[in-house]
């Protein structure tokens, strides 16, 4: 019998949670991540006018939130 393990990110989901805290509205977690696309958006958007940095906010703390290579932050 095999056991399965999910790969997770080694980005720090406690500095991403952080950043979004502090500039989320600025795109700041979406570039510590490497999304830099979005990250920009986010700069020029102001966070999709808030509502983006708070389901970003609520995915990092639900541990859903997936750096540029699609694996979830998990690691406080």
């Amino acid at each position: 019998m095999s056991q399965f393990v999910t790969p997770t990110s080694h980005k720090s989901r406690r500095t991403a949670l952080i950043l979004c805290l502090i500039g989320g509205l600025f795109g700041l977690h979406r570039f510590y991540v490497g999304k830099w696309g979005t990250g920009f958006l986010y700069l020029i958007t102001f966070g999709f006018f808030f509502i983006g940095a708070i389901i970003d906010f609520i995915h990092i703390l639900r541990g859903t939130f997936k750096d540029k290579n699609g694996m979830p932050l998990i690691e406080w």
